[in-house]
């Protein structure tokens, strides 16, 4: 087996060091652990995904310090399709969620309203959709992580949006009749005569 030359010093600063993994996954601790969960749709998961990629990253990975916070997330993502395995069902048809999922991991209730419609998705276009829209990676790189086509990717992500705009408009619908509804209420409270 040929012998490895010892890296220099100056070469092994130009490299992220576990210290600056952990620190980097400190500093990145709710996005990171919301990236888990929105692959793993399930908290107990994501918890284990976070943390195994915590561990992953800190034994040591030969990446450049400025690539340490991409590293990291893609570590979590490798993560969550091993735990998860999603693939691709092209006959899969499943239906979009009517009552809203109690999550409260966003900053405002919009966000939380777009988590719980990420969250009711199916786990292939589920993985597609956070990979490729929210992470930005290409149909190349999907592909090649989750073991598909291109050509699944793109359709599990068109998928995922058709799921996600309908979800969002039977939540508005529900909100609508929701607040309809209240102020028939307060209408009809105005109008009975006090005794």
């Amino acid at each position: 087996m040929p012998r490895r030359r010892p890296i220099s010093t100056e070469t092994s600063q130009l490299y992220a060091t576990s210290t600056e993994f952990c620190r980097v996954f400190k500093e990145n601790m709710d996005n990171m652990h919301l990236l888990s969960f929105l692959l793993t749709a399930d908290l107990a998961k994501a918890e284990e995904c976070f943390v195994s990629g915590l561990d992953d990253c800190g034994r040591g990975s030969y990446v450049f310090r400025n690539w340490a916070r991409s590293w990291a997330r893609r570590t979590i993502i490798q993560n969550a399709v091993r735990m998860l395995a999603p693939r691709a069902n092209c006959s899969a048809v499943i239906a979009v969620p009517s009552e809203t999922l109690n999550c409260k991991f966003g900053r405002t209730p919009e966000a939380d309203t777009t988590i719980a419609s990420i969250l009711g998705l199916e786990d292939f276009e589920r993985f597609v959709f956070v990979m490729s829209v929210l992470e930005r990676y290409s149909d190349q790189d999907c592909a090649v992580l989750l073991g598909c086509s291109r050509q699944d990717v793109r359709e599990a992500r068109m998928q995922a949006f058709l799921h996600v705009a309908e979800s969002d408009k039977l939540r508005a619908e529900s909100a609508l009749d929701s607040n309809a509804h209240e102020q028939t209420q307060t209408r009809e409270a105005q109008m009975v005569p006090p005794f």
